[in-house]
């Protein structure tokens, strides 16, 4: 009975977005990007956000498993506190007015190339990333405001970084944005391990960087990648 009052009070509200950001959480899982701590947020106000509490358990996650919290980690709404990293997703909210989504994961591919100072490069299409995707030279936890707010300064204007021996976060306009980008980060960071095991890797030049942008950077496609991680969770 109280499942379905709960169900029922967020019907009148963010139920959508709720069970969206569910869905990306165990799309991570599923697709080994998220482990067992990693947490994914949505700005729903300019002083609030969505985000798993720290205790879920992500394969199973449910809208039950999603609380609101002010930009100090206050608990507003939900049965569970938020994960220790909540200054991880509050840090840059303060710093990019123009994000609205937030994933942190630990994959390990990229987290792999931060663990012996290999930079990321673009070595496929969707691999492409606006900028660079600068390193946070600290494993240390995203748990206290001064380290989030060394993450969000690194971080700047582009839509991913990492964090050495630690794991890395993309950032977007929506939920959608930021679960695709880490796909294709990590997708992108394993080719380019594959490809040193046995020679030079091919990278992008700046032309075909352009291009990549222009032509996959678009709603659409980046639409049809959720859909097809969504399909895999029915």
């Amino acid at each position: 009975m109280a499942h379905a009052q709960n169900v029922q009070a967020l019907d009148r509200g963010d139920l959508a977005l709720r069970q969206q950001l569910v869905d990306c959480i165990r799309m991570l899982e599923k697709a080994d990007i998220i482990d067992f701590n990693g947490h994914c947020s949505i700005r729903i106000s300019e002083d609030r956000i969505l985000i798993n509490c720290g205790s879920c358990k992500r394969a199973f996650l449910t809208v039950d498993d999603i609380v609101t919290i002010d930009m100090e980690g206050n608990l507003i709404e939900g049965k569970a506190n938020p994960p220790l990293e909540f200054h991880l997703h509050t840090g840059i909210y303060r710093a990019r007015p123009d994000v609205k989504a937030v994933v942190h994961a630990h994959p390990k591919w990229s987290t792999y190339l931060t663990m012996v100072g290999e930079a990321y490069k673009p070595v496929f299409a969707q691999g492409v990333l606006p900028g660079p995707v600068p390193v946070l030279d600290t494993p240390s936890s995203i748990n206290n405001r001064p380290i989030a707010d060394r993450l969000a300064a690194l971080l700047g204007s582009y839509p991913a970084a990492a964090m050495k021996s630690h794991g890395a976060v993309t950032v977007g306009e929506t939920i959608v944005d930021a679960f695709v980008l880490a796909v294709y980060l990590e997708e992108n960071a394993q080719r380019q391990y594959m490809a040193m095991q046995i020679g030079k890797p091919y990278v992008f030049s700046a032309e075909d960087q352009k291009a990549a942008v222009e032509k996959l950077w678009t709603p659409s496609l980046f639409q049809r990648t959720w859909d097809h991680y969504r399909s895999k969770l029915d």
